[in-house]
């Protein structure tokens, strides 16, 4: 399902793919097709996502090896370009929106520009993760994007004992936030929750997604101590009933990557240009760290 070198590029634009990497990887694709081991590897990898498509938490992708090179950051691109036609054929018989099909899926074009931000290289940091676009799970909905999932013993138990009617075991909708998407209004925000609601049981009607649930940086009560009662950031956080029962772990390098592009940029030499790159930069060099906040809110 590997298209030729001819319809290759037209494809990679439609998934976002940036302009500067379309020819690149063109000519990689002459690489792959050539090398016997590697087009085995492809063929499993295709069958690795669409194999069990709409599932659930699907398989995991094998980590390439260094050796590989360019070849092997940019493999994964292959693997989702192959498998696109059999995710749009399972969209269509859901009965997905064309529109709400081609931004989900351009996700991948989108995290190539986060790979560059982060490495200045063409590739993908976290191939795994655009497998949940590729085999159903995950849909951009306006300025939010929501993951099927399923509540675990620590999310659920905190809804059950809050009287929410869902508990462990039953469907939820993880809430994702996209960089590159402009900023995070509560209208912004309001509107994606609202189309999830419509979308959800209009397309997914055999589950009932009762509960939003959210496991980012961006929930650190500590963020509210920095930034104003009105900022997006602290008005998105109110959304969310705080879940305990979470084992706190410093993860300094979630911010640094979000704000910054890259995780494993110096903490004294972080830029301070705006309200959230103060915030995170100047709380770390005070010898700080920040936590993943776990909230959830019903549907």
């Amino acid at each position: 399902m590997l298209p030729d070198a001819d319809e290759l590029p037209e494809v990679l634009l439609d998934l976002a793919v940036p302009h500067e990497d379309i020819n690149p990887l063109v000519a990689l694709r002459g690489r792959l097709w050539a090398d016997p081991e590697a087009r085995w590897l492809l063929d499993r990898c295709v069958d690795a996502v669409v194999r069990d498509m709409g599932r659930v938490g699907g398989g995991r992708l094998p980590v390439l090896p260094e050796a590989w090179g360019e070849l092997g950051r940019c493999f994964f691109v292959y693997v989702y370009v192959a498998a696109l036609e059999h995710v749009r054929a399972y969209h269509r018989g859901r009965g997905i929106p064309d529109d709400v099909s081609r931004r989900t899926l351009a996700d991948l074009g989108r995290h190539m520009a986060v790979h560059r931000r982060a490495r200045g290289s063409r590739g993908l940091l976290v191939p795994d993760w655009i497998g949940l676009h590729f085999r159903g799970e995950l849909y951009q909905l306006g300025r939010l994007q929501f993951q099927r999932a399923v509540l675990g013993e620590r999310m659920g138990g905190a809804t059950a004992a809050a009287g929410h009617r869902a508990g462990p075991g039953d469907p939820c909708l993880n809430v994702h936030i996209t960089d590159f998407r402009g900023a995070l209004t509560p209208e912004a925000c309001e509107r994606s929750i609202s189309r999830a609601r419509e979308f959800f049981a209009r397309h997914f009607p055999e589950d009932r997604f009762e509960t939003a649930v959210c496991h980012s940086w961006l929930l650190d009560p500590q963020l509210a101590t920095y930034l104003p009662a009105d900022s997006n950031i602290v008005r998105f956080q109110r959304r969310f009933r705080p879940a305990a029962g979470y084992r706190q772990e410093p993860a300094d390098g979630d911010p640094i990557a979000f704000v910054f592009g890259d995780r494993d940029l110096p903490v004294a030499e972080l830029p301070r240009r705006t309200r959230v790159e103060r915030a995170v930069g100047d709380h770390l060099r005070a010898g700080g760290h920040w936590y993943g906040g776990h909230g959830w809110f019903p549907l």
